[in-house]
């Protein structure tokens, strides 16, 4: 099963979305990380020399390590997915396929950002940027009682490159 192949006109449980992930990542080839990464290389054009090479490095690593966590992750998840929030996401996530493949002219380069995006948001429910992802101004995603903070949500929220929109951190709150 691949994500396509989703029921959205039913209740989809977090176990028919790890399965149709686990789908997606059997078609992931090393291409695809190469090609998703130069993407993203380039997309941190704008970010501060001081941050750069560690997002890059932090990216990459998430990038592969989610991939194998969702091919490895045998657990049996409780609940389901809110099915307008999935559908949301996977729009926003298709529209930032097309920006990929005009980048690559390859709709596979996507993958691993997909697969990861999905999998930490409405598997985990966990921030797609993971805890104590740094940002300038020393500033961090981070988490209290449960709750995921990010101090760059709000600037985000319309970027069509970030996945802020349906992540599931909350703006930090001024301090």
């Amino acid at each position: 099963m691949i994500i396509k192949e989703l029921d959205f006109s039913r209740e989809i449980s977090k176990n028919d979305l790890l399965e149709a992930l686990k789908g997606e990542a059997n078609q992931v080839h090393i291409h695809d990380f190469i090609k998703t990464c130069s993407f993203l290389k380039k997309n941190m054009e704008h970010v501060h020399p001081h941050f750069k090479e560690e997002y890059i490095k932090m990216y990459t690593e998430g990038y592969l390590k989610g991939y194998r966590d969702v091919k490895n992750d045998k657990t049996s998840y409780n609940g389901h997915v809110d099915t307008a929030e999935l559908g949301e996401a996977i729009l926003l996530l298709e529209k930032q396929e097309k920006l990929m493949e005009a980048e690559f002219s390859n709709r596979r380069s996507f993958k691993p950002y997909l697969i990861l995006s999905l999998y930490t948001t409405f598997i985990l429910e966990e921030p797609v940027h993971p805890v104590g992802t740094p940002f300038p101004g020393g500033l961090k995603v981070r988490e209290d009682n449960n709750i995921y903070y990010c101090p760059v949500k709000e600037n985000n929220e319309n970027n069509p490159l970030a996945v802020c929109g349906f992540c599931i951190a909350l703006q930090e709150p001024d301090m």
